[in-house]
């Protein structure tokens, strides 16, 4: 993958506990499968497999992400940003847990209030992976500092700049509008998660046909 990247370097530490974070993040998911009350009906195991498929998509989209924009170079700033990414992806679960289920010890109004507090956070969530990843993906394209070739410091570039406005449209989502609009009664601020997701799997197939085995 190093020199796919056009550079070759031994893996950091600090990649091996990111990876750690995010295979423990989709193992969180599905323990909350395992341990969650007892299905009350076929819909309940359809709902909560389409939870948990829902919440790896976020996880493993991100990560692939991070494998292809992670810097190959150890400084403060770029260990800070990833502890800082490591927090984020690590509540990912907890959060979208939250927003899935419903607490039936609650009224109807009181579980919603809980859910859309945890759909907000979620969506800040989501943009500061966003982010993050774009900042990583800005500084390996300086060409200045020549830690890929100049053909993969454009592309750099243009990821950029993808994970920048995936990260508006994601914050947009945090609009009351698009909590209370529901579309196949689910509100349509969990539909405008799904774009970052679309958008990076629709460009790596792309970027796939155009230039096989150097998908960034």
């Amino acid at each position: 993958m190093s020199q796919e990247r056009g550079y070759a370097r031994p893996r950091a530490r600090i990649e091996t506990l990111v990876d750690l974070i995010f295979g423990l993040s989709l193992s969180i998911s599905a323990v909350a499968l395992i341990t969650a009350s007892p299905p009350l009906s076929t819909s309940d195991i359809d709902g909560r497999i389409l939870a948990f498929v829902f919440t790896a998509s976020f996880v493993i989209t991100a990560w692939m992400v991070y494998q292809m924009s992670v810097l190959p170079v150890e400084t403060n700033f770029v260990i800070y940003l990833n502890v800082v990414m490591l927090i984020l992806i690590a509540i990912i679960p907890y959060l979208l847990y939250n927003v899935e289920f419903a607490n039936s010890t609650l009224s109807v109004e009181e579980s919603s209030v809980i859910r859309s507090y945890a759909s907000g956070l979620f969506a800040i969530d989501l943009a500061a992976i966003l982010t993050i990843l774009a900042t990583f993906s800005h500084v390996i394209s300086i060409e200045e500092k020549q830690l890929v070739a100049p053909e993969l410091a454009r592309t750099f570039r243009r990821n950029r700049n993808v994970q920048a406005i995936l990260a508006l449209i994601t914050l947009s989502s945090l609009a009351p509008f698009f909590w209370s609009l529901t579309l196949f009664a689910e509100p349509v601020r969990l539909y405008i998660w799904i774009i970052p997701v679309i958008v990076y799997w629709a460009r790596r197939s792309r970027q796939a046909r155009s230039s096989p085995g150097q998908t960034v």
